[in-house]
């Protein structure tokens, strides 16, 4: 199973550093130096994130030459789904016609795409299995963190943007497509990043918002901490479980966390020749939309050849790890624009 094509969408809204800085206390240049940020999208106020995930799927369906109805699944991740009840992705199949899929929400937070993707390939391979017509998987990250943050927190309210990217998984020729993932969760670090109220154990009540409890709140220092602890020993176990050496990567794909966090750490990550892609500084963190909007823009761009090695790495809320290594299979299809504004 293997990625067939990819889509992605960010709302029109471009706002740069200035109004943000203004709200939580700081400056364009202390943004810049913190995190590499120089601007990030935010939603209209009549899109939700079942909207910005229909206009990536739809991107990502004409990019691979599929049609919806022909989908098995339709899984979202996202931590910011439109409602409670029922899963975002419902609504979405919905609305791109996707008659016979099954549809769920996936919330891994910021490595969601990455546990979605592998959750979604799992399903793909043991449908595929004594079929004449394998099925096809749709896997759409997507996120509206300006609902959830506090315009007044600096240590959040910079960070953060809107944007969806999704891509369409079926079945590729021999020798392409993923070639394994490694997923990690470490529990006991779960209040490093988190929404308090909301859910059962602090349902919404006047108190809650008064409190600032349905802010996203986080631990900077911990969460960069954990991410340089483990993300290096993430990549190296998917590579030796999968055999591949650290310079047959071609490209890396992180989660779009914090310019400065990643600069930090690639060195640490031993892959000597791979190219890695990064949307940080225009679109900020979109947690779990950041890795498929930044494959999607390498694809439109041309830049991922038939044959090469792709590492895909999510880290986030959990706080959770995951990496997909996938030899590129393409151009099967013609990569079309997607449909993020310019």
């Amino acid at each position: 199973m293997g990625i067939l094509g990819t889509g992605s969408y960010l709302p029109e809204a471009k706002i740069s550093n200035e109004p943000v800085a203004e709200r939580a206390g700081v400056t364009d240049e202390w943004i810049q130096r913190k995190t590499g940020i120089r601007s990030r999208r935010y939603a209209a106020d009549d899109e939700a994130t079942s909207d910005l995930a229909v206009h990536a799927a739809r991107a990502a369906l004409a990019s691979a030459g599929v049609r919806a109805e022909d989908l098995g699944w339709i899984v979202v991740a996202t931590s910011t789904p439109d409602q409670p009840q029922p899963a975002t992705a419902c609504m979405v199949q919905e609305r791109i016609g996707a008659v016979r899929a099954a549809a769920f929400d996936l919330n891994s937070v910021c490595s969601g795409f990455v546990f979605a993707l592998a959750t979604v390939a799992g399903l793909l391979a043991q449908r595929a299995a004594g079929t004449t017509s394998p099925p096809l998987g749709l896997v759409i990250g997507a996120d509206l963190y300006s609902r959830i943050i506090d315009p007044a927190d600096r240590r959040t309210a910079i960070l953060f943007g809107d944007g969806a990217g999704a891509v369409v998984l079926g079945a590729v020729p021999s020798g392409r497509g993923i070639i394994g993932s490694h997923l990690a969760s470490h529990g006991h670090l779960s209040d490093l990043i988190r929404v308090e109220a909301g859910g059962s154990r602090a349902p919404a009540s006047a108190r809650t918002l008064a409190e600032g409890g349905h802010y996203f709140k986080m631990n900077g220092r911990a969460v960069f901490e954990y991410v340089q602890r483990e993300l290096p020993r993430a990549v190296s176990d998917v590579l030796k479980a999968y055999a591949v050496e650290p310079d047959e990567v071609d490209h890396f794909v992180p989660h779009q966390a914090n310019g400065v966090l990643l600069g930090t750490i690639l060195p640490e990550l031993g892959l000597p020749r791979a190219r890695t892609h990064l949307t940080v500084a225009e679109h900020g963190n979109t947690s779990a939309s950041s890795i498929p909007l930044a494959l999607d823009e390498a694809n439109r761009q041309g830049a991922l050849k038939d044959g090469e090695v792709v590492l895909l790495a999510g880290f986030g809320g959990g706080m959770s790890l995951g990496a997909t290594l996938l030899r590129w299979t393409g151009p099967a299809h013609t990569p079309v624009r997607s449909a993020a504004a310019a």
